[in-house]
């Protein structure tokens, strides 16, 4: 008995959200789409009942989580992500024996294995959220209620197992009812939220002061620079931003604007593969091989393989009292400061490594110089690795892609109807293409890291955002036009 026998049971009995059973208006996507968000809103302004005190043990990652801290979207999408990794290994290695492109039973399975993953992913995730101190319970509520502070830990508990399982079945929603995907639409709501808040922010407002805050008090004189504009001190406080706040920096301006052309432009650069209908005589199409053909989705993948490894030093440096050097020492703010996980933890603006504006901490330019290295290798290689099993488990390969073209009735023109043929020419472009982007994306995530961005929503939040919502345009459009044209929904289905 294979272990497909014992688990079926288990797997296709999980929880889920029904497909509709028939075709869904684009206006009434709409209408879900926004409802979701909505609640997503909501959800993540709603605190968790009876917390003290708490530390964000995700830090910087907390940009392409689409959580909020201390609130019921507190592991945000995490666990989903982290459940996706492991399927990812475990489907490239082949180790689960599933064909998930040919049988409807295995891609019942699979489907059903994720959700479980995420559910265990969500519990192992709140469990050291609460109980090693990162979400301490309040005092004052535990003697209102009259229980002892273990108590109040597990309602905490309860409350952020199951804002993580919301946000699974919103993201389902989403995905079956909606427009785009949850795990998408909540990275750009997450990430625009706090662009916004750096562009206009005012400490006046309680948060930190924005671009045009900043300025605009600099302009009036109630903020004054190291130096006039023609001196290093001056010059550098425009770059970088008054007192060293880089997000308020020209430079941090520049990324942004940068960043968004560069991911608009990578879009839109692609191999176009002529079709013919072998059906309709004279009907003409183009296969596109985007130069990003693997999304940029890829790049959660990566930066939450790195948060997990960083989440575990900082457990380890909060219960291991006698945690070696060579391992990780820790600043007063959780943040490493030397030893393996200090090298490990990615450069997420430039105060980690500016040592000649005077940021970089204490630490050495070759211990600088060596951790940019390994962030820019575990970006640009993984970036790739990622971006490989992403085609592969989403059947956007060769192989999977000539059979979905073939059964659309479409053909290569001048090479024989058959899917072997289309996948040999495919197999030119898709392989390549997908290592490039990948490995394209990772560098870019990395460089406006280095450089800062607006809000400091990190180079990997600011490219998923931009790719995201260029999807979404697409997405939308295409909606659109089946709206108008019945006709050409049931034709590609």
């Amino acid at each position: 008995m294979s272990w497909k026998d014992t688990a079926e049971p288990v797997l296709t009995r999980m929880p889920a959200v029904a497909r509709p059973e028939g075709h869904v208006p684009f206006r009434r996507k709409l209408g879900w789409t926004a409802g979701v968000l909505v609640l997503y809103f909501f959800l993540t302004n709603v605190s968790l009942f009876g917390l003290g005190t708490s530390t964000d043990a995700f830090g910087r990652f907390r940009s392409i989580l689409a959580g909020s801290q201390g609130s019921l979207m507190h592991v945000g999408i995490g666990p989903i992500v982290t459940a996706s990794i492991v399927l990812q290994l475990l489907g490239g290695a082949d180790l689960l024996g599933l064909d998930t492109q040919n049988n409807p039973r295995d891609q019942v399975l699979y489907q059903g294995l994720q959700k479980l993953l995420v559910v265990i992913m969500t519990a192992m995730t709140a469990l050291p959220m609460v109980y090693a101190g990162f979400l301490q319970p309040s005092g004052a509520v535990a003697s209102s209620l009259g229980v002892g502070p273990g108590t109040l830990q597990a309602l905490m508990f309860v409350q952020v197992f199951i804002g993580g399982i919301l946000i699974l079945f919103m993201d389902e929603i989403v995905s079956k009812w909606g427009v785009g995907s949850g795990i998408g639409l909540f990275i750009i709501a997450g990430v625009s939220q706090r662009m916004v808040g750096g562009l206009i922010g005012s400490r006046a407002l309680g948060g930190e002061n924005g671009i045009i805050a900043t300025w605009v008090n600099v302009a009036r004189g109630e903020r004054e620079l190291s130096g006039s504009l023609l001196t290093p001190s001056g010059l550098q406080d425009v770059l970088l931003g008054p007192g060293g706040e880089v997000q308020v920096g020209l430079l941090a301006v520049f990324t942004t604007v940068a960043i968004f052309a560069i991911v608009v432009y990578a879009e839109s650069v692609r191999v176009e593969i002529p079709l013919s209908n072998t059906r309709v005589k004279g009907a003409r199409g183009r296969y596109p091989v985007k130069l990003i053909y693997a999304s940029v989705l890829p790049m959660i993948l990566v930066r939450a393989l790195q948060m997990n490894v960083q989440f575990l030093g900082r457990i380890l440096n909060g219960q291991w009292a006698g945690m070696p050097a060579w391992l990780g020492v820790y600043d007063g703010a959780g943040q490493p400061t030397s030893g393996l996980f200090y090298f490990l933890s990615p450069i997420q603006t430039p105060q980690d490594w500016m040592w000649f504006a005077g940021f970089g901490g204490q630490n050495a330019v070759w211990e600088i110089l060596l951790r940019v290295s390994i962030d820019l290798t575990i970006m640009i290689v993984g970036g790739a690795v990622f971006a490989i099993f992403w085609v592969k488990t989403t059947d956007m390969g060769p192989e999977a892609t000539a059979k979905q073209i073939h059964g659309s009735g479409m053909q290569i023109p001048g090479f024989r109807q058959n899917t072997r043929s289309i996948e040999r020419v495919l197999d030119q472009y898709i392989p390549q293409v997908t290592i490039i982007g990948g490995a394209l994306v990772g560098l870019l995530a990395v460089m406006a890291n280095m450089l800062g961005t607006i809000g400091g929503v990190t180079g990997t939040g600011l490219l998923l955002t931009v790719s995201i919502t260029y999807k979404l345009y697409e997405e939308i459009a295409e909606e659109q036009l089946m709206e108008m044209h019945p006709m050409m929904r049931k034709m590609f289905g």
